[in-house]
């Protein structure tokens, strides 16, 4: 197989823009030369990429998992030469990372930091971002990897051969609930009435599992506010408003102040993996190193209020 490395760039151009005339005109070349291009490297592959039947186009489901390695292809190549030319040889490789919002701050910068004192110097970027967005940037390569919780119920829908993954730690979801003046919860869950809820919206990751426990359990309960967001749904919590389901390591500050209280016993907690996935065709040397380490047991610390397990694989 002989493959070109411009052909690769106007291939992630094109999945880029989704349309043949501006990629073209991003790589400088007239249309028709571009879609030339382009059909010599399906030529090349022996594979469809693009499905030029829809607007704007359209890639195959070959053309979506040859994108990542375009993609990575392209990126070392150019940190190579970039390398080379002593523009960023300090610098090294950066790890792209995209997160549940929560984990952002309740487990990424400690969990960096144990990485880091256990002698792995990793450079990251880190985007925050839901469940659904983070696995659609996995699939296309535009991160490195996603960090996330993981429920058996409300899968991640990845492959499991192409995006492996790694368990990092446990946490759970706590019913939590502001503090009257007497120094007692605003509610109480297993008194048998009705509950103000502050809910997360439809289609939100960890709500999925919260309202299957509600059900499970009979809750009566009213929803009085909604959102996709843990954390501000621990904000309505802290004014009074109700009772939030949120990520123990969301408020572990609050718990220690006594600002919030959980208001449930063990069986209204909801337990979550926390999970690091990638994908199996990007080879870039960072990740491997990083995966290295963790499949090793080191470095792996836990975020606040979750308890670090041994690192195992899943899918």
């Amino acid at each position: 197989m002989n493959l070109e490395s411009k052909w690769l760039e106007d291939f992630v151009a094109l999945a880029a823009t989704r349309s043949f005339s501006q990629a073209a005109q991003k790589r400088f070349v007239t249309q028709p030369a571009f879609s030339r291009r382009i059909r010599t490297l399906e030529e090349a592959l022996g594979l469809t990429l693009v499905n030029r039947a829809r607007t704007p186009v359209e890639l195959t489901e070959a053309g979506q998992l040859f994108l990542v390695t375009a993609r990575s292809v392209v990126e070392q190549l150019g940190e190579a030469v970039r390398h080379l030319h002593n523009l960023e040889g300090e610098q090294g490789e950066v790890l792209q990372f995209a997160a549940a919002h929560s984990l952002t701050l309740g487990f990424f910068p400690a969990w960096i930091a144990g990485l880091r004192r256990a002698g792995l110097p990793i450079k990251s970027r880190l985007v925050a971002t839901n469940v659904g967005e983070a696995v659609h940037a996995l699939r296309d390569g535009t991160c490195d990897l996603i960090l996330a919780y993981y429920d058996p119920d409300a899968a991640l829908q990845l492959d499991p051969e192409l995006f492996p993954s790694l368990h990092l730690g446990d946490t759970a979801m706590l019913p939590v609930c502001g503090v009257g003046e007497d120094g007692r919860p605003l509610f109480d869950l297993d008194s048998g009435q009705n509950v103000p809820l502050l809910a997360y919206s439809a289609g939100a990751f960890l709500g999925r599992s919260v309202n299957l426990l509600l059900r499970q359990r009979g809750l009566r309960a009213t929803t009085v506010y909604e959102t996709a967001m843990a954390d501000s749904l621990k904000s309505m919590a802290l004014q009074g408003l109700g009772v939030a389901w949120v990520p123990r390591l969301s408020v572990t500050a609050e718990l220690a102040r006594g600002e919030l209280v959980v208001c449930g016993g063990e069986h209204w907690q909801v337990p979550l993996e926390i999970r690091l996935h990638r994908c199996a065709l990007l080879h870039k040397p960072a990740v491997r190193r990083l995966w290295k380490v963790l499949e090793e047991g080191a470095g792996v610390v836990a975020g606040a209020g979750s308890d670090a397990g041994s690192v195992r694989q899943g899918g």
